[in-house]
């Protein structure tokens, strides 16, 4: 198997939160049943999220989120080999967080604003992880 990561940016079509339930329980079915890892923040309207395993069955997720009507500015930040699992233990870990929340992450908060064809300003993709694994305990 060829140890795969990804790593995206989404925004939450109408900022409508009734759905998160229902994409978290698709998310942990399909992902089990594909042996994929990963972990979900959430702050009002937007998503990161990491994704590992496979090569093919992290693209095929990938490209399904993609495709899913409740995402919109589907955006791929990162997309590598991985040595490791940075998630292990989550089929799909998650966490909300509140505005006050991101303004606390100012180094790495403006990764929730991000808009298609806008520069991060000095964010990069490994910053992405770096606040996903923030969240990893």
């Amino acid at each position: 198997m060829k140890l795969t990561q990804l790593i995206y940016v989404s925004h939450l079509v109408n900022e409508d939160e009734s759905m998160i339930a229902a994409i978290l329980e698709s998310a942990v079915r399909r992902n089990k049943q594909n042996g994929i890892t990963g972990m979900l923040l959430y702050a009002p309207g937007e998503f990161i999220q990491v994704l590992e395993g496979d090569e093919a069955a992290v693209q095929e997720t990938y490209d399904r989120i993609f495709l899913d009507q409740r995402h919109s500015y589907v955006t791929c930040l990162l997309h590598e080999a991985a040595s490791e699992r940075h998630f292990p233990q989550w089929n799909m870990g998650y966490k909300a967080l509140r505005r006050h929340d991101i303004e606390k992450l100012t180094r790495i908060g403006p990764l929730f604003r991000y808009r298609p064809g806008e520069p991060f300003e000095g964010i990069g993709p490994g910053d992405a992880l770096d606040m996903l694994m923030l969240f990893n305990k």
